[in-house]
């Protein structure tokens, strides 16, 4: 839509947006919730990490699920060292690796056991001038810093690694090679030994008809820069199975997806499908493979399910979420899910194995 200015006679573009109207009848009442123990929701800022603040808040439940620990893990420890891998994969393929923000949940699953982890308070990862992180001039900067090295075909790992680092260095602070904690001096492998519980012990899954079920697969997605092929492809039934079954049962589940959608409101704090979109009874496999086919259904966004309330015949979950956006309602840093979004819209979860016997043991055996 273009609209003329009243005085300047100049003509302004204003985007134009779907959405669905929402009439404010949904159980947004957090104490109505079945919760699972979580950490107090944060904001990432202006940066690209939804990724990390899902999982990390996904590993500090399971920490406190399996051992009643309270822990406040560095999101920004991962970010960092998730660069820093990406610019080296940029090294190694020649410059065919996407480098931007963002990345996937269980990038954490590849980190952890290489690097470690460090609480919140041995690395904040910003400078303390800022309240929040904003990531766009670093990456800018890493970027460009990357093109030259394409452009001048220097592809030393060794110092595309150290250069990487250094511009980190200064944007999100050094990372510390030890630190005291709770009265005892760590470095970040051994504060990772020390935790109870082993980042292999999570699993992903993902539903999508274009390679078989029941078996491990790539999630084909920019974001997946490092090409995981780790993840149990499974028919959409057994995907939102794992997912109520995991929350009835006490679990946490990270989860990523599309909120890019007309039923997607930051001021209801609600996530619902339209009947415009597609009515409830039309809701399968297919309807959901079309979208991902044509990229309707992108993964842009992860957060972290952290209870549930049947409603009538419905089933709504309590989202966790650290995107600004999600600051923006009355609930700071929560949304209401309905379970038709997740079966059509949410790509790929992560969550501990135990909480998905049922269906891996399927796998497993076959």
């Amino acid at each position: 839509m273009i609209i003329k200015d009243a005085e300047s006679g100049k003509k302004n573009e204003i985007p134009r947006i779907l959405s669905c109207e929402f009439d404010g009848n949904y159980p947004t009442d957090i104490t109505a919730y079945k919760t699972n123990w979580h950490t107090l929701p944060q904001s990432q800022g202006n940066a690209g990490t939804c990724w990390c603040f899902a999982a990390t808040s996904f590993f500090e439940s399971e920490i406190f699920r399996l051992n009643n620990k309270e822990v406040d893990l560095s999101e920004m420890f991962f970010v960092y060292w998730d660069y820093v891998d990406r610019a080296e994969h940029f090294v190694e393929t020649r410059g065919k690796t996407y480098f931007n923000q963002g990345s996937e949940a269980n990038a954490l699953k590849r980190i952890m056991p290489v690097y470690g982890c460090v609480p919140e308070s041995a690395y904040p990862g910003k400078p303390e001038y800022r309240e929040y992180h904003s990531h766009s001039e670093m990456v800018e900067e890493m970027k460009t810093y990357l093109d030259h090295v394409k452009e001048a075909n220097q592809w030393n790992a060794g110092q595309v690694r150290a250069d990487v680092r250094a511009i980190l260095d200064n944007y999100m602070g050094e990372m510390p090679d030890s630190f005291n904690y709770e009265g005892e001096h760590y470095t970040p492998n051994s504060f990772y030994k020390s935790l109870p519980f082993k980042a292999g012990d999570m699993v992903s899954f993902m539903s999508t008809m274009s390679v078989p079920y029941n078996e491990k697969h790539e999630l084909v997605e920019p974001d997946n820069w490092w090409h995981s092929d780790e993840y149990y492809n499974v028919s959409l039934k057994d995907f939102y199975h794992t997912v109520e079954s995991a929350v009835k049962h006490g679990y946490t589940i990270c989860i990523c997806g599309d909120v890019s959608e007309p039923g997607y409101d930051s001021q209801a704090e609600v996530a619902i499908v339209p009947d415009f979109d597609i009515p409830p009874a039309h809701i399968n496999a297919s309807s959901r493979e079309l979208r991902l086919y044509n990229k309707g259904t992108t993964d842009d966004h992860c957060i972290h399910i952290v209870g549930y309330q049947e409603s009538g015949d419905d089933m709504w979950y309590l989202i966790k979420d650290s995107g600004a956006g999600g600051f923006d309602g009355q609930h700071k840093g929560y949304r209401f899910f309905h379970e038709d979004y997740i079966r059509l819209k949410m790509m790929n979860i992560m969550l501990y194995k135990d909480a998905a016997r049922d269906v891996l043991d399927k796998i497993i055996k076959k």
